[in-house]
């Protein structure tokens, strides 16, 4: 069916004279419609967020420009969230037809952002709650959906062209405060130049950012800068965390954000150098990566968030292409894969960061190695964890050993340890020292105990238990912290021969290399290992090795110990400094030891390490008879005395 010319552009006239009478009706109009705008927003901000907004003044300028003075957002008993004196904004009129705020143009003068936080009360809170309307769904969220909308809703109120003078961000968390003061902020032919002036309790500094953004094409290249002298330090950290910390330059790169039917993919990368890290759970000196970068590609889809393995991170000559993945197709799982390519050994040892690796600083190695790491957890299921880790070595040797020499445990050497950062008496250990044991010399009773309460497979082990590790993951995660390590006693032995007892990141990340070392290079004996750990170890207050601890407790010698005196020297080694809680007030074991020693001998005939005549006549009473049992006579006078969990370890540190 044809329509004839004529009708045509009847039709078309019709439409441009609707079009036109539209236009003419917004024109004129425009500004009741944007007074209506304003006093909408201002009646959500007060029913759904308790808030009053306000604007001064509010007027269009041209087709597409408004004016706005004095906006001021201030949460109802709180402190004022935001106050801007002058806004200039241009808005895209074919975006707002189709129900999409696309910003044009942006020019602010003068204000203010401040997040306030007196006591438990935050001037934003109000902002951070659900929509009730979200909450209420039962519909699982859709990631890659949820998260472009947003993604391209906030890119769309970016402007083009932007400029932002005299503009404050401030942040008071009960009097810990930090500041950065836009002075000029330019975004003009997708170029970015600002200077902002940071301020703190305790620096002042000049920033500058410059690069490239392209908002409506998602793309952005940006580096900071320092404008003055020294490195550029992060605000508000190091009042609120004690964390102090500081780089010289960072880039940000977006390269795509791109939706490809139901998967998001977010590619670019970033990049630092000279980050430094100050902290006292981090390390007890300064840490400093060089040159650090990640080459990013974030995969979101209907029900997954992940850093894909086409990522790579480099942390000076170190290459590390990861995988994390957070699913909830079928269960809740969480997933993290470790491949570190083939690298030379000493590539290694020369890009670990200064101040976390102290005790390497020195060390020589020839050889290539990688490394996989698979871990997998499932909440549903979490007994099912996977926790595999391995290394592969070609012609790796270690050459020369850095502070921490290895090679020490098989000579003899003065052993001082270092409780509360105060360093002990020095303990020789070699046979010219009159209590030193050697192993052959020390009651089977005890090293059976002592191996079964602290490592039962020592002898067949590599330095690390997949096995505790997995168990070890599984408990932090359900108590969610820290609450139980996987140690073996050449961790304890590496720790208290070269390490120290501090609690730090550091301190572990040197433990678990200094071990590996030592046990896949076969560097001391087993034999070795065990014997200088029993004459080292702590066993009481200023007691130190099994020698001293026989005569302190039993005036013995260590091959004359009995099974009862050994279960109960045992038991004591998680917290020795604290034995005499063991035992009432007059001197004999309380009930809760007496059931340790028990279990403990129990535990040992069933895995075959006592035989039923080890045990004939039952557990005796342990007597007490050297110089120990004055602490005992002390403990008992003392009335403000509280008895301790036996089982808790003096040094224990978990990671």
């Amino acid at each position: 069916m044809k329509f004839p010319k004529q009708k045509i552009y009847k039709a078309l006239l019709i439409l441009a004279l609707v079009l036109v009478v539209l236009f003419l009706g917004f024109y004129f109009f425009r500004d009741s419609l944007l007074k209506q705008a304003i006093s909408k927003i201002t009646n959500k901000m007060n029913t759904e967020y308790n808030s009053t907004f306000s604007v001064k003044s509010a007027s269009f300028d041209g087709l597409s420009g408004i004016k706005l003075t004095d906006v001021i957002l201030v949460p109802k008993n709180a402190d004022t969230l935001c106050h801007i004196h002058k806004i200039e904004t241009s808005i895209s009129l074919s975006n707002l037809l189709i129900g999409d705020v696309q910003i044009g143009t942006l020019k602010i003068d003068n204000g203010y952002i401040q997040l306030v936080k007196k006591g438990n009360v935050r001037n934003f809170d109000a902002f951070l709650k659900k929509d009730k309307a979200d909450s209420d769904k039962n519909e699982k969220r859709k990631y890659a959906t949820f998260a472009y909308r947003i993604i391209s809703k906030l890119l769309n109120l970016v402007p083009t062209d932007m400029k932002l003078e005299n503009l404050n961000f401030r942040i008071d968390d009960n009097g810990k405060k930090a500041s950065i003061a836009i002075n000029k902020l330019i975004l003009d032919n997708k170029q970015l130049e600002t200077n902002l002036h940071v301020q703190s309790k305790d620096f002042d500094q000049r920033w500058n950012i410059k690069g490239f953004a392209d908002p409506r094409n998602k793309k952005a290249d940006i580096r900071f800068f320092n404008l003055d002298t020294g490195a550029i330090r992060v605000p508000y950290l190091d009042e609120r965390y004690n964390l102090k910390a500081s780089f010289d330059s960072i880039r940000l790169n977006v390269e795509n954000i791109e939706k490809d039917g139901s998967e998001l993919h977010i590619d670019g990368f970033t990049s630092i150098s000279n980050l430094k890290i100050i902290h006292p759970k981090i390390a007890s000196k300064d840490v400093v990566i060089k040159n650090a970068r990640f080459d990013y590609r974030f995969l979101l889809g209907d029900d997954f968030i992940s850093i894909d393995s086409t990522s790579t991170m480099q942390l000076n000559k170190i290459k590390v292409k990861p995988y994390i993945s957070y699913n909830t197709e079928k269960d809740t799982t969480y997933t993290l894969k470790v491949n570190i390519p083939k690298m030379k050994a000493q590539d290694f040892i020369v890009s670990l960061p200064d101040g976390l690796f102290t005790h390497f600083q020195g060390m020589e190695a020839t050889g290539n190695f990688d490394y996989k790491l698979d871990f997998k957890f499932n909440k549903n299921n979490p007994n099912d964890l996977v926790f595999d880790s391995k290394l592969n070595k070609e012609d790796l040797r270690i050459t020369k050993y850095g502070e921490a020499d290895l090679n020490k445990l098989n000579g003899e050497f003065v052993y001082r340890a270092i409780i509360q950062n105060v360093l002990q008496r020095p303990i020789l250990v070699g046979n010219a020292n009159p209590n030193y044991t050697p192993l052959d010399q020390i009651s089977p009773y005890l090293r059976k105990s002592v191996l079964t309460t602290e490592d039962p497979s020592f002898f067949s082990h590599r330095g690390f238990i997949n096995e505790a590790f997995k168990q070890s993951i599984l408990k932090n995660i359900r108590t969610k912290k820290f609450s139980r390590g996987a140690s073996t006693i050449s961790m304890q032995l590496i720790k208290n021969v070269f390490l120290t007892r501090e609690k730090t990141l550091s301190r572990k990340l040197e433990e678990i290399l200094l071990v590996y070392i030592l046990e896949n290079n076969r560097i001391a004996s087993k034999e070795r290992m065990l014997e200088v750990y029993f004459n080292i170890i702590e066993w009481g207050p200023n007691v130190y090795g099994i020698g001293e601890a026989s005569h302190f407790y039993f005036q013995k010698r260590p091959a004359d110990l009995t099974l009862n005196e050994c279960l109960f020297l045992a038991t004591i080694i998680p917290k020795p400094r604290k034995f005499m809680y063991q035992f009432n007030d007059q001197g004999n074991l309380k009930d809760f030891a007496v059931k340790n020693q028990k279990f403990l001998s129990n535990l040992m005939l069933r895995r075959g390490v006592l035989v039923s005549e080890d045990t004939i006549g039952g557990l005796r009473p342990v007597y007490i008879s050297g110089n120990a049992r004055s602490f005992i006579r002390i403990k008992a006078l003392d009335s403000t005395a509280i008895p301790v969990d036996s089982l808790a370890r003096d040094d224990e540190f978990d990671l």
